[in-house]
């Protein structure tokens, strides 16, 4: 912990060259004294650091001193290599502090670089969350042990529930690894030799085997996501059109994204739109839009959809239990 402290006392020096006592305490989180003591051990060790006191005083790097400690650490380049994952996934992962060091590593060298800074960096302008909308991610399992017993690249036996089951069954699979997507975490594996998405939070228990995995030949993590993400995106079999008032349709792209095929202008305030499903039944997503939808076609989804909202409206005609 006293390193990595160090490490961020160095890092944080080389951006400014000085900064007070008391600003670094709070940034290192520790008492003033603790920092004093930080910076005697820092002179020690042969670091051109020293406490300046007096007005305007504070912890002082040698001008023109630069230490070559931006190098990346194993964990730090593992927690570059999963970017893309916001803070909550990064913690579930244990990597937030390995993250935390790498963006330290990663703005004191860019302090460091001798050409001047641009008017403003991607850093400053690009934010990425791929957190879902309006949801709370959960998983039975943890996905840091899940990822940890990955590493050993043996079967798992795992006790999965799948989405048209009421309980689990237990099976035996070959993973690949584990992917987030827009905020939901998924198992990719083998199962009996064919590939599957496997959702974490219908995932309620899995062991280590003593076998190694058993992949496809030439198939990777990355290979048989693609597989499988594209075989899940082409299901939509089902082409179902309908009106829907124009001041909704931002809404309607938010929660149904690419299921949204084609929009056009139908009438005043109203527009067409075809969504792409799998099957009918799915049609009920379509009852969140209330009075400010109607389906037009096929007829089987419009009157199924009729029969939902009828089964809605005796139910809240009579009073509560």
């Amino acid at each position: 912990m006293k390193a990595s402290r160090l490490l961020h006392l160095v890092l944080l020096l080389q951006t400014r060259q000085r900064i007070t006592t008391s600003e670094l305490a709070e940034r290192l989180e520790v008492s003033r004294r603790t920092v004093l003591r930080d910076v005697e051990a820092l002179s020690t060790a042969g670091v051109p650091v020293y406490a300046e006191r007096g007005r305007g005083g504070g912890i002082v790097l040698l001008p023109g001193a630069r230490l070559d400690v931006s190098h990346l650490d194993p964990p730090e380049l593992e927690a570059l290599s999963v970017a893309g994952l916001d803070s909550e996934q990064r913690e579930r992962l244990g990597l937030s502090t390995a993250w935390e060091s790498t963006e330290r590593k990663i703005a004191a060298r860019r302090a460091a670089a001798p050409e001047p800074p641009a008017p403003s960096s991607l850093a400053e302008l690009v934010l990425v969350d791929s957190s879902a909308w309006f949801s709370v991610p959960g998983t039975a399992v943890d996905v840091a042990d899940l990822a940890s017993a990955l590493r050993h690249r043996r079967s798992l036996r795992i006790r999965y529930r799948r989405s048209a089951e009421s309980r689990a069954s237990t099976r035996v699979v070959d993973p690949y690894g584990i992917v987030a997507k827009s905020g939901r975490w998924y198992l990719v594996a083998d199962d009996q030799g064919d590939g599957r998405l496997l959702a974490l939070e219908r995932l309620s228990w899995f062991e280590e085997l003593d076998a190694p995995v058993e992949l496809a030949p030439g198939e990777t993590l990355r290979t048989r996501w693609a597989v499988l993400k594209g075989r899940t995106e082409r299901q939509d079999r089902v082409s179902v059109t309908v009106r829907l008032r124009e001041n909704r349709l931002d809404l309607a792209r938010r929660i149904l994204g690419t299921r949204i095929h084609d929009v056009s202008d139908a009438e005043a305030d109203w527009c067409s739109v075809v969504i792409r499903y799998p099957d009918v039944e799915s049609v009920r997503q379509l009852l969140q839009f209330g009075d400010h939808i109607e389906v037009l076609s096929p007829e089987t989804a419009r009157e199924r959809i009729g029969q939902l909202a009828r089964d809605l409206a005796e139910r809240h005609t009579a009073p509560a239990p």
